[in-house]
């Protein structure tokens, strides 16, 4: 028997949902919550509190040969000693995240990120604190890398966000994490440069992040797959677009901006007596933080052609270590800085580029770990000051940088073979967001 109103009217009986509204994702029906929806700007927040403590020492190089007496090979030693700590970080963080959740790991990194600071500042005390400092660094960085990056994607996504568009979370967590990157090295430096007891009070601008970052990300809920799904065939790194696309470009992401500020200021400020370490910082905050700038004109180019931001990211890439070579052969520091931009402009377009093939053809309970399998290959990269300090007593410098511009167009060349509009791609991506919205219960 039908129910009556108050009036004594018969209410019609209406369904839990219709069959339009069943199909609408929770992130664009007009009853979700704006406060869920902008979620992802607190998790990424935790990207930009990551990049900052793993750039942080960068431009603090100099002021370690300085006053502590680090010999150039032990400072630059330190980069590959990050990246010792970075690799378990990524690979054990990534599936963790698939498993367990984003949100604990990313939490759980953040303190450890934290812990590395503190280790890096009694490394004025001993020595040694240095090396552990850099291994909890890479360590908290590679496990936010793998988890934040699949947690900013599923936020900004139905059915937890409202970006439609393909590549949107991939590119807010490229921007966050470049601002990080980039940000960190410049006040580093100027703290260094004219601050008070500076390997110090350089450091406490992250502790304050940390803080912030994980007191804004306590709301921020939960988006790991309940249940365990498969993927669209070939999902992860088996992958076509993975073995043939992903891989040979990862690498060139971070040997752009680790050459920029981890090898061009030490050979180009001869001439610029007293101000060394403010000028890596301004080269750490240009490379990374010009590729934040030009990721949005990244998703543009990447509408003539599935890998037309890694052609276009290469080009740059090779153009920048050319005027490089140059402005070291001729001892240039505002040259090295015009090459910066260029490097930080393939920077941007390959870590777009990277990311957001790595968004398409992962499954929801496989997007943690195969991103933590890109940034493992990605920070190969970062070694380079590392290889250039080994190889500086045999080979000079801008040789080196020259080496680097053919291996740069051979990949362009490589990446870039067999490419075409895509007019297929187009379906291939929206039969995978579809399969993706499957996955989450939203279809």
């Amino acid at each position: 028997m039908r129910k009556r109103g108050w009036c004594g009217a018969r209410r019609k009986s209406r369904p839990a949902f219709t069959s339009s509204e069943r199909l609408v994702p929770r992130g664009d029906h007009p009853a979700y919550n704006d406060a869920v929806r902008n979620k992802w700007l607190s998790a990424a927040f935790l990207l930009t509190a990551a990049g900052w403590g793993a750039n942080q020492f960068s431009s603090l190089l100099g002021a370690y040969q300085a006053e502590l007496g680090l010999s150039e090979r032990t400072a630059t030693g330190m980069f590959a000693l990050y990246v010792v700590g970075l690799l378990p970080g990524l690979l054990l963080g990534g599936p963790l995240a698939d498993q367990r959740g984003r949100r604990p790991v990313v939490f759980g990194a953040i303190v450890i990120s934290a812990a590395g600071t503190a280790a890096l500042m009694a490394g004025v005390i001993a020595a040694p604190w240095l090396a552990v400092g850099r291994l909890l660094s890479g360590v908290s960085t590679g496990a936010v890398l793998a988890a934040g990056s699949a947690w900013v994607r599923d936020l900004s996504h139905p059915p937890f966000g409202t970006a439609a568009e393909d590549g949107v979370g991939a590119r807010r967590a490229g921007v966050l994490l470049s601002i990080g990157f980039s940000v960190s090295g410049l006040v580093s430096a100027l703290i260094a440069q004219w601050g008070p007891n500076p390997l110090v009070n350089a450091y406490f601008p992250h502790l304050v992040l940390c803080v912030a970052g994980l007191a804004l990300a306590r709301a921020c809920p939960e988006t790991r797959p309940r249940e365990v799904a498969r993927g669209p065939r070939g999902s992860g790194i088996r992958d076509p677009r993975f073995r043939q696309l992903v891989v040979p470009v990862a690498p060139w992401v971070f040997v752009r901006p680790t050459v920029a500020f981890g090898v061009l200021p030490g050979l180009v400020t001869a001439d610029l007596p007293g101000f060394e370490i403010v000028y890596a910082g301004v080269a750490t905050l240009i490379t990374p933080g010009f590729g934040a700038v030009v990721q949005p004109l990244a998703r543009r180019v990447a509408r003539r052609g599935e890998r037309a931001p890694a052609v276009v990211g290469l080009l740059a890439m090779a153009a920048g270590l050319a005027l490089a070579a140059i402005a070291v052969w001729w001892a240039q520091p505002g040259l090295a800085l015009f090459a910066d931009l260029l490097l930080g402009t393939g920077y941007g377009f390959c870590a777009t580029f990277c990311l957001t093939v790595v968004g398409r053809i992962a499954a929801p309970s496989t997007l943690a770990r195969l991103t933590a399998v890109f940034w493992s290959v990605a920070y190969v990269g970062f070694c380079a000051p590392f290889a250039f300090s080994l190889l500086a007593n045999f080979v000079a410098a801008p040789v080196l940088l020259v080496v680097l511009v053919g291996l740069a167009l051979l990949t362009c060349v490589a990446v870039s073979a067999r490419d075409q509009a895509d007019r297929d791609g187009q379906q291939r991506r929206r039969a995978d967001h579809v399969q993706r919205l499957r996955d989450a219960g939203v279809l």
